[in-house]
């Protein structure tokens, strides 16, 4: 008897459908939403061994990389532009097409001179002066990792994002809550910073969650031997233990503002919690913190989240829940009144990781 399909085919299938030149996945034609999405399809291509979700990785490799290696859409004037490239490096490393390696060259350069802050954090954006997000992180090291594990200067790039890492948690650590804050301007010049520390105000959930998920997917492909594995592995066990305690009991997921669920106009929100699933139940498999603590947590927010996939119009998957686009904000009641909407392309990736990972989970 045929096995009846789960979520994460039946949203990977709804999108194909609704964008079948990823190209046309929001919010424009490279950005870090196409890395994050596309990431999401060659994992659970790795799982089912279903030719269409690499096929369509592959087509959007085809269109942004010429035959003579080339690359197109790449301007590299933020961090979220770099993301993208982290699919472009993903296929060198399954196709041995030189050109994708040129590719990827491409980028690595152009970080050479990209901007930091005095400590060497990067800023977020090339027009960002001074100001590091959370998120920054993981469109940064996703490319950083894939290069590094599959191209060249295997020991720079994991040097890079180790510093990359520990800059940030310095900075934004909020207390001894095992949370990290959204930002830091280290000019104390942004409208959301502190004018004396620099800092943002709040936790907010969909930022901590991909600095939760660039430490797993680190961890899961860091050298052996490498100096920074402990620091790392540190970071990824206080945050992991801080989102424990801020699991809502009731319907397992996160707060948008993830430490002030007590707070009666808070909610919780959908993209977030779908990456702070999946690093928990990564890493549960690879053995690292309390394994039982962080699967039960995993399955729990797993359960919450079915209730925000529903029946769209067209028979496909909606998301809900979620706000699109999130910046840093300057303050509590901006968290919170952001608008939620339908299919946030940032929540419709993040469900795609975490019903991937729910699904097919793996060892090691």
């Amino acid at each position: 008897m045929a096995q009846p399909i789960g979520l994460s085919q039946r949203l990977a299938d709804t999108i194909l459908r609704r964008h079948p030149d990823p190209d046309t996945i929001p919010y424009r034609v490279w950005c870090y939403v196409q890395g994050y999405v596309l990431c999401a399809f060659l994992k659970l291509w790795a799982a089912t061994g279903d030719t269409r979700y690499l096929a369509y990785a592959r087509r959007f490799g085809e269109q942004h990389v010429t035959p003579d290696g080339a690359l197109l859409g790449f301007k590299g004037d933020s961090l979220d532009d770099i993301m993208a490239g982290s699919v472009i490096a993903e296929l060198y490393g399954l196709t041995g097409d030189p050109r994708y390696r040129r590719a990827a060259e491409t980028i690595y350069a152009s970080m050479a001179d990209y901007p930091r802050n005095s400590d060497g954090g990067y800023w977020h954006g090339r027009r960002l002066p001074g100001e590091m997000w959370i998120d920054g992180v993981f469109m940064g090291g996703m490319f950083l990792v894939r290069y590094g594990s599959l191209i060249a200067d295997r020991d720079a790039c994991f040097d890079e994002l180790a510093r990359q890492i520990a800059s940030l948690a310095a900075h934004c650590r909020q207390g001894d809550t095992g949370l990290f804050l959204h930002g830091y301007d280290e000019r104390c010049a942004a409208s959301w910073a502190d004018p004396l520390t620099g800092l943002s105000s709040e936790v907010w959930s969909e930022g901590l969650g991909w600095y939760a998920l660039i430490l797993v997917e680190a961890l899961e492909r860091w050298p052996e031997g490498h100096a920074g594995h402990a620091p790392v592995v540190a970071i990824l066990e206080e945050l992991l233990g801080g989102l424990l305690r801020a699991q809502d009991a009731a319907s397992g997921l996160w707060y948008q503002v993830v430490d002030k669920g007590h707070l009666p106009d808070n909610w919780c929100d959908t993209s977030g919690s779908a990456m702070f699933v999946y690093a928990l139940q990564r890493a549960s498999e690879l053995g690292l913190g309390d394994v039982a603590a962080y699967a039960a947590a995993a399955r729990r927010g797993y359960a919450g989240l079915q209730n925000r996939a529903v029946s769209g119009a067209d028979g496909g998957v909606d998301i809900v829940e979620a706000c699109d686009g999130v910046c840093v904000q300057d303050s509590y009641r901006a968290y919170i009144d952001y608008p939620r909407v339908v299919n946030a392309k940032e929540a419709v990736g993040g469900m795609l990781w975490a019903a991937t990972i729910m699904e097919h989970p793996r060892q090691g």
